[in-house]
């Protein structure tokens, strides 16, 4: 059984859609690169197989709108949360520097708050990649606070910074 959440987002370079299981190997390389490999925590195969099934989650393909070429994809969790806080878990964008990332984020936005209708969407991020810092911020998020090494990647820990945006905020 698939995931029966029909998302279909477009703004003006980009569209969002589910991911489907012939999107994986992209999805795979796309973590694995060392543009991306060191900000996030990859999955496996079968873990993100497994996402394409679950209704708490939304695995979502960042495509170019005219090409449908895939530059990246989405994970968002919580989507059942009866408190209505979704988890913006994960962003990986194959193209950098072209403002996709930005687009993208407008997009998730409008999905959590005007499809989902959502109160709270949250992420976290290393405290490190000031990079998708400033762009989160630039967005609208707000730093909550940090999990100061809260878990352990090698021989060292590392923190998380926790960034939230209300509805309130959203449509304000």
């Amino acid at each position: 059984m698939t995931n029966p959440l029909q998302i279909q987002l477009e703004s003006a370079r980009l569209r969002l859609r589910p991911t489907r299981a012939t999107d994986l190997a992209y999805v795979l390389q796309a973590e694995q690169d060392s543009e991306n490999s060191g900000f996030i925590m990859p999955w496996p195969l079968a873990k993100h197989h497994q996402a394409l099934h679950n209704l708490n989650l939304a695995h979502l393909i960042i495509e170019k709108r005219e090409s449908k070429q895939p530059m990246g994809f989405i994970l968002l969790a919580g989507l059942e949360d009866a408190n209505k806080s979704i988890e913006f878990r994960r962003i990986v964008i194959t193209e950098k520097g072209a403002g996709f990332g930005k687009e993208a984020l407008g997009l998730v936005k409008k999905l959590a708050f005007e499809q989902l209708k959502t109160h709270r969407l949250w992420l976290d991020v290393k405290d490190y990649n000031q990079r998708a810092r400033h762009l989160y911020e630039s967005v609208g998020f707000v730093v909550e606070g940090t999990l100061w090494e809260c878990f352990k990647n090698g021989d060292h820990y590392e923190s998380l910074v926790i960034m939230a945006m209300l509805e309130g905020e959203y449509h304000a």
